[in-house]
């Protein structure tokens, strides 16, 4: 920039883009000086160097603006993991969904995985249901990003928010209905099943 520049001659540019010739450094300097602008090399390497005349500051300037601006536009996304059982209960089950419907809600993956103990991971159908079932409860807040997989003995599946949820999510959060009061012991409820 300006004085640091130890090319001879220099291809000049103006500050409008038109192309004013090779000049000598003396003579690119002045021209730099009467219109009150710097002269910035933008192609050092170039046979004679290319210099540009600009107001560097402000150059600076605009650049950081821009630089903030894409980092305000910035989205983070995290990604958050429910553990599930292929046993699991209707209400344990209903919870979980719950937390995974939040996670998508604001905005967050969620990676959700069954885990197989003993010879659970011999029938694997019964975790890709229960992967499905919760997919299927949530489609209309999230999509599924990658499909149920075996990976040893756990079962994963990644769900991300579409991006309708998102914008609802911000408005207002539904309330879960509360589930009715269940009556009677273990054995009662099995027999009138």
């Amino acid at each position: 920039m300006n004085g640091q520049i130890r090319a001879r001659s220099v291809r000049l540019i103006a500050a409008d883009g038109e192309q004013l010739g090779i000049k000598h450094i003396k003579e690119a300097m002045d021209y730099g000086e009467r219109a009150d602008l710097d002269l910035v090399e933008v192609a050092p390497n170039a046979n004679p160097p290319v210099v540009r005349m600009m107001d560097y500051g402000k150059f600076k300037y605009q650049k950081e603006q821009a630089r903030k601006a894409a980092r305000k536009k910035q989205v983070n996304v995290n990604v958050r993991e429910i553990k599930l059982r292929p046993k699991i209960g209707d209400h344990d089950f209903n919870t979980k969904r719950g937390h995974v419907e939040r996670f998508l809600r604001g905005g967050d993956k969620v990676k959700v995985t069954i885990m197989f103990r003993g010879r659970e991971v011999q029938h694997p159908a019964l975790g890709e249901k229960l992967l499905r079932r919760l997919a299927e409860d949530l489609d209309e807040i999230g999509r599924i990003e990658s499909q149920p997989n075996l990976d040893g003995r756990n079962m994963i599946m990644v769900m991300a928010p579409k991006k309708v949820a998102r914008e609802e999510g911000d408005a207002e959060e539904p309330q879960p209905e509360p589930e009715p009061q269940r009556s009677g012991s273990r054995r009662e409820r099995a027999a009138r099943r």
